[in-house]
């Protein structure tokens, strides 16, 4: 059964599940879809192609599946996904994607957005990820899973994020960001692993030490970078190395980190 305000406004077409709360002056567009046990406050605006999933927490005043922000965007049919299990704070705004890149934005599951962080279109975020307030995710950014993003920082459009990065608050992230790393600044640069998270993941300490090793072969020699990540490749079993390496081999928008 369902808890639906009086005061709210669901339109004809929308698709709710069961156990589902909706809050005062809350507005559902027509081709939206809700999944089970999700709770949405009061004086949100949920519109567009939007798919959310169960036992999601939308809280009050939040802009979901509003048109992109996006001067080329001329009404295509365009989608915007969410998972299981998020958190979304007060004043976020999440938009679909666009035609130019894939029609998608996707989020997936158990995820907490704090106040204010905007989610743009054809953006792509992983599970088990932090956004603290104001964090700015500009278009097609992709944020793998488990990366925490520090309050006040944005991140230029088409930045990669690997797994298990923290960005530090007040940062502004112009280039891609390789899994494992810590990386803070005004233009954001690596500042070494995020330990911190690597010891909470990762119950074979082998597996750090392999990673603390490949960053010094990577970050801190005098090899240039892509010949450091092939030889990684080339003589390295772990799993994580190879990961970090092909992030490295892969990026488009380079990596910020002092050369030596």
């Amino acid at each position: 059964m369902n808890n639906i305000h009086k005061t709210a406004i669901i339109e004809e077409g929308a698709i709710l599940g069961d156990n589902i709360t909706i809050g005062a002056y809350t507005i559902i567009g027509s081709k939206v879809t809700i999944g089970d046990g999700t709770k949405i406050d009061s004086h949100t605006v949920i519109d567009g192609k939007t798919t959310i999933g169960k036992d999601n927490h939308i809280f009050s005043h939040a802009a979901i599946g509003t048109i992109p922000q996006d001067l080329k965007f001329e009404g295509e049919d365009v989608e915007l996904i969410i998972g299981d299990n998020n958190t979304i704070r007060e004043f976020t705004l999440f938009n679909p994607g666009t035609k130019g890149g894939g029609s998608i934005t996707k989020i997936g599951n158990n995820n907490l957005f704090m106040g204010y962080t905007h989610v743009a279109h054809d953006v792509i975020v992983g599970n088990n990820c932090v956004f603290a307030n104001c964090a700015t995710l500009a278009g097609h950014v992709e944020i793998d899973d488990f990366v925490v993003i520090g309050g006040l920082t944005p991140i230029h459009q088409f930045c990669k994020i690997g797994t298990q990065v923290m960005v530090g608050g007040g940062s502004v992230v112009t280039q891609d960001i390789p899994p494992f790393c810590l990386a803070e600044g005004n233009k954001a640069v690596l500042r070494g692993l995020n330990l911190n998270g690597l010891r909470r993941r990762f119950e074979n300490r082998d597996d750090i030490n392999a990673i603390k090793a490949a960053y010094k072969n990577l970050f801190e020699s005098a090899k240039p970078l892509s010949e450091a990540a092939n030889e990684l490749l080339e003589t390295s079993e772990n799993k994580y190395v190879k990961e970090l390496a092909n992030f490295v081999l892969e990026t488009k928008r380079g990596i910020p980190y002092n050369r030596k």
